[in-house]
């Protein structure tokens, strides 16, 4: 390290617990002998039994419990050396973080005896971490006290310090590194200072008690920062030996010339001379600029002002209301009453961007309350899209019966579907501890409001018996975990857990082969189901077990699903409703890429249900067939068609290929192996377990498309025409879902609260890569040849191709 650097650590980021090591006690103890005792105080002071009671204070209040040392009685010289480890991080001090440390003897009777008592800060002067070997002076016969300031401080007064003072301070320089060693000068050095300490003990006695700590060192220095202080810089520590980064405290607050500015600007005389105002030609194109950026950007100052300037001539721009209301001042009484009575005269915004008014971003009841009343517009199809994401934007509101929440009940009280849903995805939410009562209020408001409900005139039933068909749904699961546990018992193979789970169906829980009544599935609620068929219910070679059951239905047809106990399949849910809008989106543009959006539904923290679509994974159909032609050649035979299998099973599988190819690049699904792409008879290819999105990723070098070579290979190779045709839909589908991606983005806002792994641990980080992946700064013809360019990468990517063959023989001896 050159002399003119400094490297340091941020308080803030070290996450270790905060350590140091009690010495010794130096001078002589304080005379322990009672008035009416004859007993040499020699002799008594040799039995004492000391021990250091160390207690850490922040901010003038205790923190955590008392930590003792053992107890030590070795005579005149008290040494105990002990590590003492406190349950408090450095993260957590503040700058006013004390040690308190108090010598108690226990050798006089009952009641401890008090020696005295020392506190040292733990940050010094510079707001760095004390470091070394530190020399506290006792206040005898006072407890050590950790009031901010001090009573009881161990620092030496400045006008009693001499010699000694000044040489220990030198030494703890030296044992840190901070002077350099020379080996004879230092053995001459230390011979002095034992002269000199002796000299200065004899000239003033032994009054004071002194006691050591020694505080553990770091690399570097560590330099006291609060967490979230600064977040919008970089690492502390430098890259270079030129760049040194330092905190600027002022970062992130506001300006006060420009804040008082602002207030001039928008001060309620101004508002008759800006009804009039049009924006020039050169503010136009700035403003048509502001209203293209995605809902995650944040606005500058400049462009706050320039859209609340011309805020009159804008109401006709639909798009421009949540921009607008970005830029008000909220804590302004009068400001934001203009803004509400503006909103209420404004072009009716579109649905996908109210979702961005129920995001954190807007605490305000009337804005949220707006949001909702253009939610209301949208269909039961429209709105069950969404569903998932406004029950999660119920984190987000002011109160715990809000206007989202009586919205989302009144709706589902005309569609059986939305309330079914409503009460899983209510009901899963209970077990978040912060918002466990705001989601139970609106379970007991669904309840309440479904059992009211009158027998229809078409012979619907009644509000009771509405409600005890979603309640049965729980009943079901709640058996199905049960059998799960006695079959993961059976000891030996699946075989053995599968016949275990035929015999359970059709002994002790044969009611669950011929239910009572129908009961509502839980994955499509307008379907009744009518029990279990024993012959066909089996088990999945997995580490779960998890069961796959075929279910009769009322309609004499049968439907099966997984059931699935142990994983948080949450994630999995969101990602398939996610495949599901796109499908739609694409759709409503008519190009249908014969996406799989199989049903998933969590039903617990840890349960959940999935459609099972029968189908084979691509590993398989290697193995046994070598190619997905020669598979596909199995089901549609064409001695004409290409590849010898017919136009439209071909077409079907280029389509599919092409869809997941785009949003699996959007979405970031990491994790892809033969095993998770699944190929149906029809030539469908889907993909499952979405175990790691957003860009995680386990395996190393993930290419930045999940294409492998066998899809291309099906295709006819890299320099065909279907191949030809597949990128043309792929980039088709892209520049379609771009159109979208503020809706796609505000969805995944309203997310940002949830318990879903991937998007929990850094939301903020999760939408900005989700953001990127959209590429909203090139125009459509310059995405066709960005998204060209990620297929050809993603093709002529080796190494994920070596991954896939350690995968594949990691499954073949599993």
């Amino acid at each position: 390290m050159s002399g003119n650097e400094f490297r340091f650590f941020l308080s803030c980021d070290i996450n270790l617990p905060v350590t140091f090591r009690v010495e010794r006690l130096e001078g002589t103890l304080p005379s322990t002998r009672s008035p009416n005792s004859g007993i040499d105080s020699t002799e008594e002071e040799r039995r004492a039994e000391l021990y250091v009671e160390c207690q850490l204070y922040i901010d003038g209040a205790p923190f955590g419990l008392p930590t003792k040392t053992r107890l030590e009685s070795a005579g005149p010289l008290y040494c105990w050396n002990e590590l003492i480890t406190l349950s408090t991080k450095y993260r957590d001090l503040t700058a006013h973080s004390q040690l308190a440390l108090t010598v108690w003897d226990v050798s006089c009777g009952k009641d401890d005896r008090l020696i005295g008592g020392a506190t040292i800060l733990l940050f010094n002067s510079k707001m760095q971490l004390k470091t070394g070997k530190q020399k506290l002076r006792l206040w005898l016969g006072k407890q050590a006290d950790g009031s901010f300031p001090t009573t009881t401080p161990g620092k030496v007064p400045r006008h009693e310090r001499g010699e000694l003072e000044r040489l220990e301070k030198l030494t703890n320089k030296y044992e840190r590194g901070q002077i350099q060693p020379v080996d004879w000068l230092d053995r001459l050095t230390f011979k002095a200072m034992e002269r000199i300490k002796e000299r200065e003990v004899l000239k003033n006695g032994s009054s004071h008690l002194y006691l050591i700590v020694d505080f553990c060192s770091l690399e570097h220095r560590v330099v006291f920062q609060e967490a979230g202080a600064n977040f919008l810089l970089p690492s502390a520590i430098a890259s270079s030996n030129e760049l040194v980064i330092v905190w600027d405290p002022e970062v992130g607050k506001i300006n006060p010339s420009e804040h008082k500015q602002l207030k001039l600007a928008r001060s309620l005389t101004r508002g008759i001379i800006d009804r009039d105002l049009k924006p020039s030609s050169n503010e136009r194109k700035s403003i048509q600029r502001i209203l293209k950026y995605p809902p995650t950007r944040a606005l500058s100052g400049d462009e706050r002002q320039l859209l609340w300037k011309f805020r009159f001539s804008l109401m006709s721009e639909k798009r421009a209301l949540t921009k607008f209301l970005r830029c008000v001042e909220w804590s302004d009484v009068q400001e934001a009453k203009q803004a509400i009575e503006l909103m209420g005269k404004w072009e009716m915004i579109d649905v996908c961007d109210a979702l961005e008014l129920l995001s954190p971003l807007f605490e305000s009841e009337e804005v949220r309350a707006y949001a909702v009343s253009v939610l209301e517009r949208a269909d039961d199809e429209e709105l069950q899209c969404y569903l998932l994401q406004l029950v999660q934007a119920l984190r987000f509101e002011r109160t715990d019966k809000s206007r989202l929440s009586q919205f989302l009940v009144q709706r589902s009280l005309r569609n059986i579907e939305l309330a079914s849903f409503l009460r899983w995805f209510v009901a899963v939410e209970l077990h978040d501890p912060a918002y466990a009562k705001r989601f139970y209020c609106t379970y007991e408001f669904l309840e309440e409001n479904v059992m009211k409900l009158a027998a229809g005139v078409n012979g619907e039933e009644d509000g009771f018996k509405k409600w005890q068909s979603l309640v049965r749904q729980t009943e079901l699961t709640a058996q199905l975990c049960s059998i799960m546990r006695d079959v993961r018992n059976v000891r030996g193979n699946t075989q053995k857990k599968i016949e275990k789970l035929r015999q359970l169906l059709s002994g002790l829980l044969s009611e669950l082969t011929y239910f009572d009544e129908p009961i509502r599935s839980p994955l499509a609620p307008s379907v009744l189901i009518t029990g279990i068929v024993p012959s066909e219910s089996s088990i999945f070679k997995s580490a779960l077990h998890p069961l796959r059951l075929t279910f009769r239905t009322a309609n004499g047809g049968q439907c099966k699903v997984m059931f699935k106990k142990g994983d948080d399949i949450r994630q999995d849910q969101l990602v398939v409703q996610m495949v599901s809008l796109m499908d739609r989106l694409l759709k409503l543009e008519n190009l249908d890429l014969h996406l799989t959006p199989y049903k998933v539904l969590a039903t617990g923290q840890d349960e959940g249900m999935l459609e099972f679509i029968p189908s084979r994974s691509l590993a398989q159909i290697l193995s046994e067939h070598r190619s997905i032609i020669s598979y596909l050649q199995k089901f549609h035979n064409d001695e004409h068609g290409p590849f010898g299998i017919t136009a439209t099973c071909l077409e079907t599988f280029i389509k599919s290929c092409a869809g997941y190819s785009v949003i699996t690049y959007i979405l970031g699904i990491g994790d892809r192996h033969l095993d998770n792409l699944l190929l149906r008879d029809d030539g469908r290819l889907f993909h499952v377990d979405f175990g790691f999105i957003l860009g995680r990723d386990p395996k190393p070098f993930p290419p930045p498309m999940k294409l492998c070579k066998e899809m291309v290979e099906a295709m006819g190779g890299a320099e065909s025409q279907y191949y030809t045709r597949f990128k043309s839909y792929c980039c088709e589908a892209y520049n379609i879902l771009r159109k979208s991606s503020n809706l796609i983005l505000n969805l995944f806002h309203l997310m940002a609260g949830s318990n879903i792994p991937d998007i929990a641990s850094d939301p903020e980080k999760g939408i900005l890569k989700l953001q990127e992946k959209f590429r909203l700064d090139l125009d459509d013809e310059a995405c066709i040849h960005f998204f060209q360019d990620l297929i050809n990468e993603s093709v002529s990517a080796l190494f994920p191709q070596m991954v896939e063959t350690i995968h594949r023989w990691a499954q073949y001896w599993r």
